[in-house]
């Protein structure tokens, strides 16, 4: 018999939401299906839903499993090296041995290409939160590469894993296990048989990844992309634009900089799962960290974004959300639309049912519900 995931724990269907509440879950002119975007929190949308993934998976079974990982080498090698390497280009770059410029570009390569993470491959791939033109999903795409954290279609179909199986041995970075495992462990380690079985169970759901163009282009080509994006780009720019040495470019623009873009993502599976406030449901790990969110574009508002994984601003109004902002920009010339969102009534319902006490006053004004009073 499945057990139902601590996260899934205090929720309500949204079909015993009000219709009228439910319809405000999107912007007034949403063409998109209603009974589409209101699913259970926890819930991810996919095309085939007449696929019972869960109709023979035994949670209990695997979370009394007597399971020992081994150690993944190549994969540990390559993070000793890249953080290693890592220590000697922040050595580089505290010193003065590295030109102004080459810091800057790292730091302004690192905030870019982050956009195709926190509003690509996580807001729009994994949780479907909003749709995209063509031209904006190629930039977001694009920008994920220059991340090099894998194909699009691995790193969603993963978080949708998480998402579903949150806190449960199907956890592909199950918090329970602690902080490392959490923040890099999941990487170098072999991965939980319940982790596994999900995996290819919920390859059977997530078609719309199959269907999109963008993502199987991307996986199609990641590798040749890495090196050119990733890696080439990256090093080339510096040296040949300003002179920066080629030793000096390679350590600080390409290691450095993947790694730094590494950690400040595994910071969200560790450190927003771990420290925080909890105002929206104080029975879920998962909390509300503004030095996450700063680095990570948004994404450390994790109390608010396990709770609601479906709105697109991954927080309330109101918060420091970088991504929240790209995409409402984009959202101005049409390339980003069908924003789905919470409704400040459902945040203040769901924050008194089952929230610590630690919803604060800066909220603003739900933009949808300017004339509605709530008490």
């Amino acid at each position: 018999m499945l057990r139902m995931a601590p996260a899934q724990k205090n929720i309500e269907a949204c079909n015993s939401m009000p219709s009228q509440l439910k319809m405000r879950l999107m912007p007034l002119n949403s063409k998109v299906n209603n009974s589409a975007q209101c699913e259970n929190n926890n819930s991810v949308n996919t095309i085939s839903d007449k696929v019972n993934i869960d109709a023979e998976f035994d949670l209990e079974k695997y979370e009394a499993m007597d399971f020992k990982a081994k150690i993944r080498w190549p994969d540990l090698i390559v993070q000793v090296l890249l953080h290693l390497v890592s220590i000697y280009g922040l050595y580089l770059t505290l010193t003065f041995k590295a030109k102004l410029l080459t810091v800057l570009y790292v730091f302004f390569t690192i905030y870019t290409s982050g956009f195709g993470i926190t509003a690509g491959v996580h807001r729009l791939w994994s949780h479907r939160a909003y749709q995209a033109r063509t031209p904006l999903r190629v930039i977001l795409a694009i920008l994920f590469t220059v991340t090099g954290q894998r194909d699009i279609y691995t790193w969603a179909l993963d978080h949708r894993v998480h998402h579903k199986y949150t806190e449960t041995a199907a956890d592909p970075h199950d918090i329970r296990r602690g902080f490392w495992f959490a923040h890099v462990g999941w990487l170098v380690l072999t991965p939980h048989p319940a982790v596994e079985d999900r995996r290819a169970a919920l390859r059977k759901t997530s078609l719309d990844l199959d269907a999109d163009p963008v993502v199987k282009w991307q996986k199609k080509y990641f590798i040749p992309m890495f090196a050119l994006l990733n890696v080439m780009l990256p090093v080339w720019v510096p040296w040949y634009c300003w002179n920066e040495t080629l030793e000096n470019s390679f350590v600080i623009s390409f290691v450095t900089r993947f790694t730094i873009t590494l950690n400040i993502a595994f910071c969200v599976n560790s450190f927003a799962h771990l420290w925080g406030n909890k105002p929206y449901d104080r029975f879920i790990k998962s909390t509300e960290n503004i030095l996450v969110s700063l680095a990570a574009l948004g994404e450390g508002w994790h109390n608010y974004h396990h709770v609601f994984p479906w709105d697109y601003r991954t927080s309330e109004l109101g918060r420091i959300n970088i991504s929240t902002g790209f995409i409402d920009a984009f959202a101005k010339i049409g390339w980003a639309y069908n924003l789905k969102m919470a409704t400040s009534a459902m945040i203040i319902s769901r924050a008194k049912r089952s929230g610590d006490g630690t919803l604060g006053e800066t909220e603003e004004p739900d933009p949808t519900a300017k004339n509605e009073s709530i008490e």
